[in-house]
């Protein structure tokens, strides 16, 4: 089967074998919390099951999942062990200018939301006060190629 291209002959965001219309994408999960992290991965597998997942649980092993996975999108935690997620969003942003960032963290300060903004990520996200359909939605909008 061959992707569909739109008339200037990019990708349509379509694959008939996922029933949400999202094609194979591949999510980097970098987060320190097992249980945070494995919650995030059920939730995002059960609503795209066609997308392709990797984990991290520190900077170094982020950026080498960066290299060899080359992920669509990246939700980053803030505190990691060793490197911020923040000094992070910027190292990738400025390798990969078209992977999508989400911050997605515990820490929601002002400070934080502005240092995710000039790093380069994307989005970002308060652990405690977003809830599931909110996440899936984010990643439907920046999936779609709207946001």
């Amino acid at each position: 089967m061959s992707i569909p291209k739109s008339d200037d002959g990019s990708r349509i965001l379509a694959d008939l074998s996922d029933p949400c219309g999202v094609e194979m994408y591949k999510i980097l999960i970098v987060e320190d919390n097992d249980h945070f992290r494995q919650t995030l991965r059920s939730l995002l597998d059960a609503r795209f099951p066609s997308m392709s997942f990797e984990e991290a649980r520190d900077g170094s092993e982020a950026l080498e999942k960066v290299s060899a996975f080359d992920p669509d999108l990246i939700f980053m935690d803030i505190k990691l062990p060793g490197e911020s997620g923040l000094e992070l969003t910027q190292r990738i942003r400025h390798s990969n200018a078209e992977v999508k960032i989400i911050i997605l963290t515990s820490y929601d300060l002002p400070e934080y939301r502005e240092a995710a903004r000039m790093g380069g990520a994307n989005h970002f996200i308060s652990k405690g006060s977003c809830k599931a359909e909110e996440i899936l939605a984010l990643v439907e909008t920046i999936l779609s190629g709207t946001k």
